[in-house]
Formats: C-alpha cells, sequence, structure tokens
C-alpha cells in the first residue's frame, strides 16, 4: 500500500505533470466545455417562411435547412384542425436524416398543438379542404425554385394525404416521392385520392394508424397507382391517425417502430 502511495505521489509532484495541470488544464476543460455545447446544440436552424399561393393567399410555413440546397426537399403538409406545429417534432430528425424541411398552415385548418394557424388567420375563416391545394402547389413551387438537385418529396396527414395524390398527379415531373399518412376519400369530389393516385408512379409510402378501416382505406388508393415502388406499413405495436403516429406525445409505444419504416423508405432519396 505504502509503495502504491508513494508512486501515486511521486506522478503528482512530477514538474511535467504538474506544469500541465496547472498551465494547460483550464484551456483543456475550456475547449471541452465548447465541444458539449456544440453537441447540444441542435442541428438545424428553424426559419420562417412566406408564400403567395395562385390564389393570392399568403401561406406561412416553417422551412428547417439540412445544411445546403443540394440536399432534397421533404414538404410537410398538415392534417384538419391543425397547423404546422404538427411537424415541430417531426422535421428536426427528418433534417438530420439529411433532407430540408418545409412545414406549411394550409388554408384549412385549425388551432392543434397549442399554436393558430397564420395562414387561416390571414384569410380571415377556415377554408375547404380542396381550397389548401394551391397551397402545396405553391410549396412545391418555392421548393423546386430553392433545391438545386431537383428532388422534392411530399408528405401529408389525413385529409392533405388524400390532396397530395392530386399534387402529384398534376406534377409528375416535379415530386420525387410521396409520403401519405392515413389517407382516405375525405375530399368533396368523389374518389379524387383514388383518381388522383392513378397517375401518380413516383415511389410512395401509405401507412394508417392500427385501424381496420382505415388499414384498407389506405391499401385500396395504393393498389391503383402505377408506381412500381408502393410500400404500405401496418403497424404492429401501435399507430394513430395521420402523422402524428410518429410523434412520442402522441404514440409513445408506437413511434419508433413507424419511424423505422419511415426511414428505410426515405433511405432511397439520400
Amino acid at each position: 500500500m505504502r509503495h502504491r502511495k508513494g508512486r501515486i505521489q511521486a506522478l503528482r509532484n512530477h514538474p511535467k505533470t504538474s506544469c500541465f495541470s496547472k498551465k494547460w488544464l483550464p484551456a483543456v476543460l475550456c475547449r471541452l466545455l465548447f465541444v458539449i455545447i456544440g453537441l447540444a446544440l441542435p442541428v438545424y436552424a428553424q426559419k420562417q417562411v412566406t408564400i403567395t399561393a395562385s390564389d393570392g393567399v399568403k401561406v406561412y410555413a416553417d422551412f428547417y435547412p439540412a445544411g445546403g440546397n443540394s440536399q432534397p426537399y421533404i414538404l410537410l403538409f398538415d392534417q384538419a384542425g391543425s397547423n404546422r406545429t404538427e411537424y415541430a417534432r417531426i422535421a428536426p430528425r427528418l433534417v438530420k436524416l439529411g433532407f430540408n424541411c418545409l412545414a406549411i398552415d394550409q388554408h384549412s385548418g385549425g388551432g392543434l398543438w397549442g399554436q393558430q394557424n397564420e395562414t387561416v388567420g390571414g384569410v380571415g375563416h377556415d377554408g375547404q379542404y380542396l381550397d389548401a391545394l394551391k397551397d402545396l402547389e405553391a410549396a412545391l413551387a418555392w421548393a423546386r425554385s430553392s433545391g438545386d438537385n431537383g428532388k422534392v418529396l411530399v408528405w401529408a396527414s389525413s385529409y392533405s394525404a388524400a390532396l397530395v395524390f392530386l399534387l402529384a398527379a398534376g406534377h409528375q415531373q416535379e415530386v420525387a416521392g410521396v409520403l401519405a399518412f392515413s389517407p382516405g376519400e375525405y375530399l368533396d369530389a368523389p374518389d379524387a385520392a383514388h383518381d388522383g393516385a392513378a397517375k401518380v408512379s413516383v415511389p410512395i409510402f401509405v401507412t394508417s394508424a392500427k385501424d381496420r378501416n382505415e388499414i384498407a382505406a389506405t391499401k385500396s388508393i395504393l393498389a391503383v397507382a402505377p408506381a412500381r415502388q408502393k410500400t404500405q406499413f401496418v403497424p404492429h405495436i401501435a399507430g394513430v391517425h395521420g402523422s402524428s403516429t410518429l410523434r412520442e406525445d402522441k404514440n409513445r409505444v408506437g413511434e419508433s417502430e413507424n419511424w423505422l419504416a419511415v426511414e428505410e423508405f426515405l433511405d432511397n432519396f439520400r
């Protein structure tokens, strides 16, 4: 014991060791602190964006940059009664995967997530679902003018998951992929989602709540699409309606399972 203590004491009194501890230790600790702070900071910087739709409506959005315009874009569209805050916990994870993200407040929406829909507020009333198609088109035009590599994916939730097939059908050369969370025939036009899907040939990912009716509706829409790459993910553990299935606060048990399926699909575009 004495021998070991003596060796430790001798090491502490060694001039080089003493010099290092007194002269360099504060600098090392300071650098370590900067590294820790840097790791704690988010890798994205959220920015507010305003886009003008073809009908003159000002569409308010949040842009989450992934580091450069050459990265692919994902456009994020919300569900009924909602707003762009639906993606506040989803977009940062997509950014870390290498995707620029734009989440918009659509003409048809509301005050879910404790936030008001600014686009609806600017118009002065909640619009019809089909009114929001122009908002989606404006977001697509914005992304196409901002990106360098041409890859733009469209991602939608609930009623907008029906609209997104109309968007992709009408802009077949501009949309690289579709992700639809709980699509269905929510629009006033009969079979609109099916008719749109029947013209979509780009890769498609669909999912839904772990609900028999939602699963069947999703399967029916996907079946008519001529796309070669089609994925329907049916939750094994748990799933909820719309994009909320990827939020831990809404799907604590199943969100990880759902994320794995989404990330596997997105690997095709990274």
